[in-house]
């Protein structure tokens, strides 16, 4: 059984900026997945070299939202962000042509 190794790309303000500073793009990943895996799975996907891959694991966080009913308390579950550097001239087109 093969794992999906990327799930989706992050689109925010701060990952846009480091995409147009330093050429760096974003995406959620498999918890499981390394950084070998990762950078395979973006050359094959996205059909780009990678300079350099740095992971993180962002811990869980608890949220409280307050409502007509009450106080409901909940959690946000973890995620593994990767942050992929491309070899310069390279870039990576999320929207394609919208």
């Amino acid at each position: 059984m093969s794992k999906q190794v990327l799930i989706k790309p992050i689109i925010s303000e701060k990952s846009e900026i480091l995409t147009e500073d330093l050429g760096k793009y974003s995406f959620v990943v498999n918890k499981l997945a390394n950084k070998i895996e990762i950078k395979s799975a973006i050359e094959k996907l996205y059909g780009v070299n990678v300079a350099g891959i740095n992971t993180i694991v962002m811990p869980s966080k608890s949220k409280v939202r307050n409502t007509k009913t009450g106080v409901q308390k909940g959690r946000v579950s973890s995620f593994k962000k990767a942050i992929v550097t491309l070899v310069d001239g390279e870039e990576i087109d999320f929207f394609g042509e919208i």
